[in-house]
């Protein structure tokens, strides 16, 4: 007997749902699977509920994608987006109390490659991913690799949102304040913030020319007299290092500071512009407003 075309149709549709099961079943079992920035496979049975983040860029990551509530745990630095202030936090990246991220029975750990506690932690039975943001590709693979492990799927929104951002930062420069040479102070060292950093990636973004160059490495510690024979158009630079740069030998007569062209950032504004994460676009415009002040 020749099967009526309701039954084909029936017979089609249990297939299919045949075939996604299946398909389900597999990656149930396969749970989720990734290769940090070490190198390291790393294997969970199901995405990760209760997660502890010792590096802030990478916790912002988390919020930025929906998830800051599977966050149980975050470093000392970690303070954005707000609600995470109230999350324990559980030392830094370079000293983490290994003690409390047990205690608080974390899925994984997300850290930095630099972190010291990976392999305490792993000896313990706890999951370590390693991520290293450090240019506008890491930051947007990063992103990638958090929304992975995450099961959600808009790392890619997110990274567009950023882009465009700092692409309206670029666009909102204009002519006159183009071309300006900048030194951008990381910390005091002093550390600067070459070319080859995501801070000067975004400066190159914005039609700045950075100083440091490219060679130099992302983010080098300094000889000051490199920068007095540099002598930038313009210094970028937080509130807590500021007030020390003229008492720097030789800094007082340098064009920047001669001439009032110095942006002082407060610590919330420094905290912005030095995290590669998700908030890169408000740096960006940060960065544009000090490049258009006094033009």
């Amino acid at each position: 007997m020749t099967p009526t075309p309701v039954k084909r149709i029936l017979f089609v549709v249990a297939l299919l749902l045949a075939l996604l099961l299946l398909m389900w079943g597999t990656a149930q079992a396969q749970g989720v699977q990734l290769t940090d920035d070490r190198g390291r496979r790393v294997q969970l049975a199901q995405p990760p509920q209760r997660i502890v983040s010792l590096l802030p860029s990478l916790a912002e990551s988390v919020c930025a994608l929906g998830a800051c509530e599977r966050l149980v745990g975050v470093d000392r630095y970690t303070n954005w987006p707000e609600s995470v202030k109230k999350l324990p936090q559980v030392g830094g990246g370079l000293d983490p109390n290994i003690e409390m991220i047990v205690a608080l029975r974390p899925d994984v750990v997300l850290m930095a490659t630099s972190s010291r506690a990976a392999e305490r932690l792993i000896a313990l039975g706890i999951p370590v991913l390693a991520l290293e943001p450090k240019t506008h590709a890491d930051v947007q693979r990063v992103l990638g690799k958090i929304g992975l492990l995450l099961q959600l799927p808009d790392a890619r929104r997110v990274w567009r949102e950023i882009d465009a951002g700092v692409s309206a930062a670029a666009q909102s420069i204009p002519p006159a304040a183009r071309g300006q040479r900048v030194y951008f102070e990381v910390s005091p060292g002093p550390f600067g913030a070459g070319e080859s950093s995501f801070i000067g990636e975004t400066l190159t973004r914005l039609g700045a020319r950075n100083i440091l160059p490219a060679r130099l490495g992302p983010f080098p510690k300094l000889n000051p007299e490199f920068i007095v024979r540099a002598d930038p158009d313009r210094i970028m630079v937080g509130a807590r290092s500021a007030d020390g740069l003229l008492a720097r030998p030789g800094w007082a007569a340098m064009r920047a500071l001669r001439e009032g062209h110095l942006c002082r950032f407060s610590a919330e504004e420094s905290d912005i512009l030095i995290r590669p994460g998700p908030r890169m676009a408000e740096a960006a415009h940060l960065m544009a407003a000090c490049l258009r002040e006094g033009l």
